[in-house]
């Protein structure tokens, strides 16, 4: 088919990409199950720790600074991610789905969107993720060093979906 540019937008414009959360402890594969699902075409990531690194390299420094800098991120790609799902690209938001609240900002990007979603979830236990995290952390590769105490601190507030929070789950063992 040959379509002039206004044609094409037009069919372009009745897809709508789909968004995947994921949920997980700190090393669970978020990131790594992140990249696999953007491998997608017509996909792209949106990776919070990327963008913290970027946008505050010098602030920060705890588990606070982190809650204050990442309420600052979502509000500020909120409606990006809802245009881009609008324009036919699905987007893997490679953020920590790991609280209601969360997850409830991620119900509002989809649902802006009209788009599809899938909530997926890392499965594994706190002893496989702390090994991962020693590795990760001795490895260098990851922009933020976690300790044991984070670790601990952070697992605190997690807490796993429930089908009564009724997102289409994918379960990862």
């Amino acid at each position: 088919m040959d379509f002039t540019n206004n044609e094409q937008a037009s069919v372009d414009q009745g897809r709508i990409g789909s968004l995947h959360l994921i949920s997980g402890k700190i090393a669970a594969g978020k990131s790594t199950l992140a990249k696999q699902l953007a491998s997608n075409p017509r996909t792209v990531i949106i990776s919070e720790d990327g963008w913290l690194a970027q946008l505050y390299p010098d602030e920060l420094h705890s588990v606070t600074d982190y809650v204050k800098l990442s309420s600052r991120l979502r509000l500020a790609i909120g409606m990006h991610v809802v245009d881009i799902l609008k324009s036919g690209t699905s987007v893997v938001l490679d953020f920590p789905f790991n609280t209601i609240s969360a997850r409830a900002w991620g119900r509002t990007i989809f649902e802006n969107a009209g788009a599809s979603h899938y909530l997926h979830f890392l499965n594994v236990s706190d002893e496989e993720c702390k090994r991962r995290l020693r590795h990760r952390n001795l490895s260098g590769e990851h922009p933020f060093q976690v300790t044991d105490e984070q670790f601990e601190q952070i697992t605190k507030h997690f807490v796993e979906p429930s089908p009564q929070e009724e997102f289409n789950l994918v379960v990862h063992i």
